[in-house]
């Protein structure tokens, strides 16, 4: 078998080495022309870091990252609503981790051409069409530097090429643009002094106002940890047109960033002071996409967030995909028929996908910040007087349970490859 793989972004790579571990030919293409590392900072669960354990990258990702200890709500005017441990200092068997995108990928880019060879990743090749018979499925590539067209031939074809997915759109021609939430995110890092020990995680405010603070990676000076930082303003609204095409390296508008900073107040750290010393600020549209009623097409599949484009909310993007990479590739190791395999891949992932898709839209667990802050907008001295702690509790829990954050048990060791 061979599966052709559009997009080498976390769960297009995540794919490859997966399908490399159970014996299945595969190559990547990638529209861009280098492999950059773009993005800022985002969070790998401890279920999601199971999988990537087990394809032997627990020591690269320790090399390139932070392991979380806690995770704090917040008030947006400063008051803590609930502290949770993290990864093993929650009991998990594996560490929740706190990094740079882009370094991730990287992480898993290198894996990938170490294993499968430095051609398993093309560059420059933009999808331009696809045809599957009984045969197999042809997919045709422009070469963005000026090269001659190419055609792969496989017997799948997974699109793992994002929430602006050309398989998707060529499955699903109706379909229109990412639905906006109407809020507007922007995103930054820099190296700065750490706080809470420098392994501690701020979510404060909740939808219409928001401010995320957390390390990512040891800073270049001792004391310092580069450090990620995003707010998420309401500007529009729910479901109207993005106003700008959702892009990890789209420059952003410093000027009306700096009207929203004051909403805030954060004693651990100094949001104002952290978001002025960082060099490069991006923005984008927080987007999604309504849940699809299937993604395997005979022998075309998707992933990731080709599959399920979701609200940045509970940390299951990257997650997400990387769970598909281990359902895809054991579906197909085990299944014969690559059109049966899609299928079963389909029905194991999809539902639970759409859910967290939905659950993201009501603000995933930061949905106990939405309601506190209702109750309680101008603040409050003891959190018990505003609401019970079981509540609290309560809707992190039924969260956890439905994206299987809740379902790794300490003694689920994974089974790991050098």
């Amino acid at each position: 078998m061979k599966v052709i793989i559009v997009g080498a972004g976390i769960g297009g790579l995540t794919t490859a080495l997966r399908l490399h571990r159970e014996g299945i030919d595969c190559v990547v293409h990638e529209q861009s022309e280098q492999t950059t590392e773009l993005g800022v900072g985002i969070n790998a669960l401890p279920h999601a870091v199971k999988e990537l354990a087990a394809l032997g990258l627990l020591d690269p990702l320790d090399e390139v990252g932070i392991r979380t200890r806690e995770l704090r709500y917040a008030h947006r005017l400063g008051p803590v609503i609930l502290r949770k441990p993290c990864g093993l200092d929650a009991g998990f068997a594996f560490p929740q981790f706190c990094l740079h995108r882009g370094r991730l990928q990287g992480v898993l880019l290198r894996a990938v051409r170490a294993r499968l060879g430095a051609e398993a990743v093309r560059t420059g090749h933009r999808l331009t069409g696809f045809a599957q018979d009984a045969d197999g499925v042809r997919a045709r590539f422009a070469d963005r530097r000026g090269g001659e067209p190419v055609t792969e031939h496989g017997d799948v074809l997974v699109a793992a090429d994002g929430i602006h997915s050309t398989v998707r759109s060529v499955l699903f021609p109706a379909e229109g643009p990412p639905r906006w939430n109407g809020v507007m995110m922007w995103r930054g890092a820099t190296d700065w002094p750490e706080f809470d020990g420098g392994r501690s995680m701020i979510v404060a405010g909740g939808t219409a106002a928001k401010l995320v603070v957390y390390p990512i990676a040891e800073g270049r000076s001792i004391g310092t940890k580069l450090t990620n930082w995003a707010i998420c303003i309401q500007t529009g609204r729910p479901g109207d047109p993005p106003p700008k095409r959702q892009d990890w390296a789209k420059p952003g508008d410093r000027a009306e960033l700096a009207r929203h900073i004051g909403r805030f107040r954060s004693p651990a750290v100094d949001h104002a002071g952290l978001v002025e010393a960082t060099e490069e600020v991006f923005e984008f549209p927080m987007c999604d996409r309504d849940p699809l009623p299937s993604w395997s097409h005979g022998r075309v599949t998707l992933l990731g967030d080709a599959a399920h484009p979701m609200y940045p909310m509970g940390s299951n993007g990257a997650g997400q995909a990387i769970l598909d990479a281990t359902s895809l590739g054991r579906h197909l190791a085990q299944c014969a028929d690559p059109v049966e395999a899609l299928l079963a891949y389909q029905d194991d992932r999809l539902a639970t996908t759409s859910e967290v898709v939905l659950r993201n839209r009501r603000g995933g667990p930061e949905n106990v910040i939405d309601e506190v802050e209702r109750l309680a907008p101008n603040g409050f001295s003891d959190i018990d007087d505003v609401i019970e702690p079981a509540e609290l509790e309560a809707i992190i829990a039924s969260y956890a349970q439905v994206t299987g954050a809740s379902q790794q048990q300490v003694n689920d060791p994974p089974r790991s490859e050098a």
